[in-house]
């Protein structure tokens, strides 16, 4: 028999903005060939580091119990999590949620040749975020960043990953910017029409983008999506498959069915 793979704790971030076309996600669309989730569509974000556990990172914002409590997890973890979720969203889009240590701005420009050279050392593991954040005298910002879901794969996914999910708006100043090596396209959609596209099987997904592209597109705009996240209460959802004459399904805990396409050929 086999022994199911340890979930690995990870995080990943809906970072949203007001578009013209209204409420606006910023989302990747993996590289194909990956070991995990490849040709997928997804947000930013990845495994935790050691280093995200770093106790020395300047903090600003609810404190890393406030968010066990919010992800069910204990603080060591919590601390993880959030260090992971504004790593990974600097690495994979170049936005950046910190600001100047004792202050309530956030930095406004991350463009320049340091700052990229910064994203580089962190993306090869030379630098901490910690580090990072130190050397430019800057804080975390965990008041920008709200709680959003928890997914944990099946255990028959030979790449488990266990992922609390972040909801966050782009700083003034800043824009996403298609950086992320893991990725071979990026751009803002609304959620309709990213469902849209997956539904055609233009753009496939895994179920949990499937689920929370659904549930942000009931919010109307960035003020909306801050105010009343989580979009229901937070418990791990780990979906179990079906297959009928015609479909695949994703069946969630509570009943709810998603219907995941096969991707059309490229």
């Amino acid at each position: 028999m086999t022994v199911p793979a340890t979930p690995k704790p990870a995080a990943t971030v809906l970072l949203v903005r007001d578009g013209a076309a209204g409420l606006e996600v910023y989302l990747l669309r993996r590289t194909r060939g990956m070991p995990f989730a490849g040709g997928m569509t997804a947000y930013p974000g990845g495994g935790v580091d050691p280093r995200d556990g770093d106790v020395t990172v300047a903090w600003a914002g609810p404190p890393p119990s406030e968010w066990g409590a919010a992800f069910g997890c204990d603080e060591r973890v919590a601390r993880e999590l959030v260090c992971a979720a504004v790593r990974e969203t600097f690495e994979e889009s170049g936005v950046l949620l910190a600001g100047p240590v004792g202050g309530e701005s956030v930095v406004p420009d991350v463009t320049g040749d340091d700052w990229e050279a910064a994203r580089q050392a962190l993306l090869r593991r030379d630098l901490s975020l910690a580090e990072m954040l130190t050397a430019r005298g800057l804080e975390l910002r965990s008041d920008l960043l709200r709680p959003f879901a928890h997914w944990i794969a099946p255990e028959s996914e030979p790449r488990r990953y266990d992922t609390r999910f972040f909801a966050a708006a782009v700083p003034v100043g800043q824009e996403a910017r298609h950086v992320s090596g893991e990725a071979d396209q990026a751009g803002w959609m609304t959620p309709a029409a990213a469902l849209a596209e997956a539904s055609s099987g233009v753009r496939p997904m895994l179920p949990p983008t499937l689920h929370t592209l659904g549930q942000l597109g009931r919010y109307t705009d960035v003020a909306d999506v801050l105010a009343h996240t989580p979009p229901e209460p937070i418990h791990p959802i780990t979906p179990r498959f079906e297959k009928d004459a015609d479909s695949r399904w994703a069946v969630l805990p509570d009943g709810t069915r998603l219907r995941l396409v096969v991707p059309l050929p490229s």
